[in-house]
């Protein structure tokens, strides 16, 4: 948990390269993300966000301002683990608009009682930094299957 707690440590801007509309779509950042953006029904974000709904939800979706109580598994692309409140038993809780901001968009996008596979590439996850003393490598793409709860006001 306290990891996804973690703000993002630098907004990264999007590079125009010349002659290139600003307009144009946004490029995979790299393999994981273009294999995962191949996946049924995968939605590429302009952010680099795959997101890929697994379960429809028919309740709200939350708002980045909104604490939001989920389960949720982050692994690598190998498929290793690095946290998880399902194997700890224990949904976690805090406002969207605190964690990565590829949590803050792509959990947005869940309706209470979906489920989604969020695929973050470094510049919305931890970045250059990843989590020093913790299990994120620096520039680390993550993969994170998130169940949205519940949705509390602030």
């Amino acid at each position: 948990m306290k990891h996804l707690i973690a703000l993002a440590t630098a907004a990264l801007l999007p590079a125009i390269a010349w002659g290139q509309a600003a307009s144009a779509p946004k490029a995979p950042a790299n393999e994981v993300v273009a294999k995962a953006a191949k996946e049924p029904d995968a939605v590429l974000t302009d952010s680099g966000l795959v997101f890929r709904s697994l379960t429809e939800g028919k309740g709200a979706s939350p708002k980045a301002t909104d604490v939001v109580k989920v389960h949720y598994r982050g692994t690598f692309p190998d498929g290793k683990e690095f946290d998880s409140s399902f194997s700890r038993n224990a949904p976690a809780e805090f406002p969207l608009d605190r964690v990565i901001k590829c949590w803050t968009e792509g959990v947005q996008r869940i309706k209470v009682g979906g489920k989604a596979k969020l695929t973050c590439p470094p510049a919305i996850a931890y970045g250059e930094r990843g989590t020093p003393g913790g299990p994120i490598p620096p520039n680390a793409t993550l993969q994170f299957e998130v169940e949205l709860l519940e949705i509390k006001a602030r």
